[in-house]
């Protein structure tokens, strides 16, 4: 099918005046049919001019969405996030309340930033910030200062480097990117693994530049760990859990804090206090510990919160 004649799910997001978040929910419930390209999703043009011609019915009312985008909002939730816990949260939301929740796989900024223009309602995040220390509480306070919100731990978790099995090449540290020829996967930029990485070169004066394999990008953990575990690179960025199910030796770098940031608006409030008490309870954090790798000593714990 030729690009001419498709268009990107952002392009028909403007086509429609809705958020990209809705074409995905129309592709899920199956509204909308979508080919690949590579790791790009496209819509044919003539598949979207039938889907306007069904909205124009009635059948599907597209039009309708974005004038109605409070309502649908009060109906369902959507959770930005990859990692699992977050769709354990998804299940104990849609029991606590009569809501549908719906998931979005962004990266951590890209996540944040689909809250701050209201494309979701729960952004998950672990960015590193190498000036501070800290995680994610440096960049809030940067993007949301217009915004009042709380942030909430989910989970501690390590994160690190993989490396090939036996780690032939005696990777300990991020220093051996100046002392030896690696061969890296990278995550996409927004995500957390690529900021961690990206602020760790920064603090010891690597040069993006000088590393092989620098703009070679995966969307996920365990897409970066196959990719070494297939011998396509010596090294690359992820969490523990990732090691236990892909042929790869894992070397600890840090335990990164990951949290789940909410709007403080009149209508967000019932969700915030379900959600508090959902984290707290035993049998949801059971439930996560179960899942394996992951710590909850802080689960629930609220890191930040505006007035």
């Amino acid at each position: 099918m030729s690009h001419e004649h498709s268009y990107t799910i952002e392009e028909v997001a403007q086509l429609l005046k809705v958020s990209k978040l809705t074409i995905y929910d129309l592709v899920k419930k199956g509204d909308l049919p979508i080919f690949r390209v590579g790791r790009q999703m496209r819509v044919d043009r003539t598949d979207l001019q039938l889907y306007i011609q069904k909205s124009k019915t009635g059948a599907t009312p597209a039009a309708s969405t974005a004038s109605t985008t409070p309502s649908i909002k009060n109906k369902k939730i959507i959770i930005s996030g990859q990692d699992l816990a977050l769709d354990l949260l998804g299940k104990y939301i849609e029991k606590k309340q009569s809501n549908k929740v719906l998931r979005s796989h962004e990266g951590s900024f890209n996540g944040v930033m689909a809250l701050h223009n209201g494309d979701c309602d729960i952004a998950s995040l672990h960015l590193y910030d190498g000036d501070t220390g800290e995680y994610n509480t440096p960049y809030l306070k940067k993007i949301f200062v217009s915004h009042s919100y709380i942030l909430l731990n989910l989970i501690s978790r390590r994160a690190g480097f993989y490396v090939q099995k036996g780690n032939p090449l005696q990777i300990q540290s991020i220093d051996d990117f100046k002392t030896k020829s690696l061969k890296l996967m990278n995550r996409e930029k927004g995500s957390g693994a690529r900021t961690f990485l990206d602020e760790q070169l920064r603090i010891h004066h690597i040069s993006p530049s000088s590393i092989d394999g620098y703009n070679e990008e995966e969307m996920s953990h365990i897409d970066v760990a196959s990719a070494v575990a297939n011998g396509y690179a010596d090294i690359g960025i992820g969490i523990e859990k990732i090691s236990k199910l892909i042929e790869v030796d894992f070397i600890p770098l840090i335990r990164e804090r990951y949290d789940i940031v909410l709007l403080k608006t009149p209508e967000n409030q019932l969700l915030i206090e379900s959600v508090k008490e959902i984290l707290n309870s035993p049998e949801f954090q059971s439930e996560v510990v179960a899942l394996g790798d992951y710590d909850v000593t802080q689960m629930g714990q609220v890191i930040y919160e505006t007035l």
